[in-house]
């Protein structure tokens, strides 16, 4: 039994690239395209089949980029149109895809677009907007429209003094909500952001914040989860409005004249009945989605910050794991794999061990078993492939983190508790460990002055302090190294591929809080993978999954072959004929 007649997206597996962050060419101290370009065959030796490229279009870079001012041009800092073009090309030329982030929920406040639209009420483009009048409270006080909180803390409306109106913004002030209503407006949109990037040959785009563009035009205040605060979460009532699939089928229709794919970044959509409107195959919405059950868990239920370090167990993380997995079970959708990316800490950081060297490499390796073993599209992140990890707890937060999510979080709790130093500790630990500055930090190249990222005296964030041990030169020539593995089990996944990119997963030790053992099963063959998440050793038997009991181990973490328990962090990988073939 084999898989045939699959888009290659399918059997992909997708290199995240934050191109701040990846390689500077010119000294400037900014990561840009030509820095990506320079190390396209060392992307290419990793065994991916393609590149997601964060926003790199114009931008005032309030949010790195996610606030993009115009959508046919490139960040100065990161280069030109015209580099770009030659990027697409070298990608093509080497047998990469090439993604964009299709960035449309919202614009940069100094979009011309928005400029336009806050320049009177009786602006043409005045409604390609959200604008609202003012509540008022019994006192005649002036209040927003609703209690929404933004993303990143305080309302989700800015009062525009010059046309006495409030306008929406989910994100930052500087990221005004785009009004998807307007039907001009979309196909402006349209236009503009994806067939001028679709007609210079990308394959597709990773979708922002995909199921947000159809609000309830009611605006209904969101339940009160803190009576403490005037805004509340309200990302069940700004997510999946009524018209969310109208727009995206109008999408759709254009990318399919590219045979582009797409991969949407699905937030607060928990039902499976929901997420397959938006990536059951005859919907025709959407190639795949990022769901986000796996890099949530340990996050605060209110806020993301709101935890303590590791706040989680071992079988909350087999649930988000098997939440994205049986997406595919018996169903035309289509699921992801992922544990990092430029929103999340690093994955070692968080659900292995980066408190030596030993169990930084051996973790690494065991998460890789993990992800290669999954079913879906796989995707990594720059630097996952050498195992870096978070900052280290000695830097100060104020002075060394950059994103505003962090920032503004660090503040709030300094507002709220009066600067407690229990609260503002606790707060801090939870950055030390979660923040998205991790992802962020340069990518770490060689072991010299500032890893190799820049010839620049000074880059635009601090590298961190184990640059000199972990980075590509280091590892690219050791067969032992977090890369080599790496590549191994990429080729291993497409060598496996019916059993481990397509095949039905089942957890078999959901109460087990150090061991993750599972199988996969397509048609007769069983792959099953035992991987220890904890430290010390642990007691391992082989579950009857295969025919005869044989079965082949097709990798390990460990460079010996043993039986019996499983050693810290080693995971292992069987394969064979299953016992009970599934029809």
């Amino acid at each position: 039994m084999t898989v045939v007649d699959h888009p290659w997206w399918k059997n992909a597996t997708v290199y995240q690239i934050y191109p701040a962050s990846f390689k500077d060419s010119n000294g400037d101290g900014i990561g840009d395209l030509n820095g990506i370009l320079s190390e396209l065959d060392y992307i290419k030796s990793i065994g991916v089949d393609a590149i997601w490229i964060c926003p790199m279009y114009d931008s005032p870079q309030i949010d790195m980029g996610y606030d993009i001012s115009d959508y046919e041009n490139v960040y100065p800092p990161y280069g030109t149109v015209a580099e770009m073009e030659r990027l697409i090309s070298a990608c093509h030329e080497r047998g990469l895809r090439v993604l964009l982030d299709l960035v449309i929920n919202h614009t940069s406040h100094l979009h011309k677009w928005f400029q336009e639209s806050r320049s009177s009420k009786t602006n043409p483009k005045r409604d390609w907007y959200i604008w609202r009048p003012a509540r008022y409270d019994t006192d005649g006080k002036r209040k927003p429209p609703n209690n929404w909180r933004s993303t990143f803390g305080g309302s989700v409306w800015q009062w525009d003094e010059h046309t006495q109106e409030y306008y929406l913004h989910l994100f930052c002030p500087e990221q005004p909500d785009f009004n998807w209503e307007n039907e001009e407006a979309r196909k402006a949109m349209y236009e503009t952001s994806m067939r001028f990037w679709l007609n210079k040959g990308v394959d597709g785009f990773r979708v922002d914040t995909v199921n947000m563009y159809s609000k309830d035009p009611a605006f209904a205040d969101a339940p009160v989860i803190d009576p403490t605060s005037e805004f509340q979460f309200a990302g069940y009532q700004y997510c999946n409005g009524p018209r969310m699939h109208e727009f995206l089928g109008e999408m759709n229709e254009i990318l399919s004249e590219y045979g582009a794919m797409t991969v949407g970044e699905l937030p607060y959509t928990k039902s499976l009945e929901q997420v397959l409107r938006y990536v059951s195959a005859k919907e025709r919405q959407l190639s795949m989605t990022f769901q986000f059950d796996v890099v949530d868990v340990g996050l605060g239920c209110d806020l993301k910050y709101d935890t303590d370090v590791r706040g989680w167990k071992l079988s909350e993380f087999k649930d988000a794991v098997a939440s994205t997995q049986k997406l595919i079970t018996g169903t035309d959708a289509w699921t992801t794999a992922f544990l990092e990316n430029h929103d999340n800490a690093r994955s070692i950081s968080r659900f292995g061990s980066d408190a030596t060297e030993d169990l930084r490499s051996r973790s690494g390796k065991m998460l890789a078993m993990l992800l290669a073993s999954l079913s879906g599209t796989l995707f990594i992140y720059q630097g996952q492939e050498i195992g870096m990890v978070n900052a280290p707890k000695s830097w100060d937060i104020e002075r060394e983190y950059q994103d505003i999510e962090s920032q503004n979080y660090l503040k709030y709790v300094v507002d709220r508790t009066g600067n407690d130093a229990t609260e503002v500790a606790r707060a801090k630990a939870a950055l030390q460990h979660l923040a998205r500055d991790h992802a962020r930090v340069p990518m770490q190249w060689d072991d010299s002055p500032n890893a190799g990222f820049t010839t620049g005296k000074s880059p635009w964030m601090r590298t961190i302090d184990n640059y000199a041990e972990v980075n590509v030169k280091n590892q690219v020539s050791d067969k032992y190294s977090v890369l080599s593995f790496w590549r191994q089990m990429l080729q291993l996944r497409k060598s496996h591929q019916d059993v481990l990119v397509h095949g039905d997963f089942r957890a078999i030790d959901r109460e087990n809080e150090s061991t993750f053992v599972f199988e996969k099963r397509f048609g007769s063959q069983v792959a099953l993978v035992a991987l220890n998440f904890s430290d010390s050793e642990q007691p391992f038997d082989p579950p009857s999954v295969f025919e005869d009991g044989e079965a082949a181990r097709i990798a390990c973490n460990y460079v010996d072959e043993v039986r019996g328990p499983l050693r810290p962090f080693e995971g292992r990988i069987y394969s064979g004929r299953a016992a009970q073939p599934i029809a």
